[in-house]
């Protein structure tokens, strides 16, 4: 299955990089979310491949931060029913605790990303250095 937000297509190269982790050189992005809480916090640490722009390392951190089949925070690849948690990626390390078992909501417009010494906060389409 493929992942899109503002047309960039995500999901077949993605998936070659959660097969074949140790053939990439990886890139760490934190994840702070800030849209809904009342102070930031840092939920993640995703381990990005080596892609060949910074708008393409954000995204892979972002998709891998959202709830689309599945919880990203949820650490199991199939849930206690069987079924297969889409959402894992052993390249995400979870920071903040999960509340009530459910898991951390998905990153949003208005959350921040630090990739080195640079923060970037989610936009309505893509992302915007602050």
């Amino acid at each position: 299955m493929q992942f899109q937000k503002c047309g960039m297509n995500f999901g077949a190269s993605t998936k070659t990089a959660l097969t074949k982790r140790e053939d990439y050189i990886m890139t760490q992005v934190a994840v702070i979310h800030t849209a809904f809480e009342d102070s930031p916090r840092t939920v993640a640490f995703v381990d990005v491949p080596d892609l060949p722009s910074v708008n393409e390392m954000l995204e892979y951190a972002y998709r891998w931060t959202n709830n689309v089949m599945g919880s990203w925070s949820i650490k199991e690849e199939y849930f206690e029913d069987g079924s297969k948690n889409g959402d894992y990626n052993p390249n995400v390390t979870v920071m903040a605790p999960l509340e009530d078992g459910m898991g951390i909501r998905s990153t949003s417009m208005g959350d921040q990303m630090l990739l080195g010494n640079t923060k970037y906060k989610v936009a309505i389409c893509g992302f915007e250095e602050i």
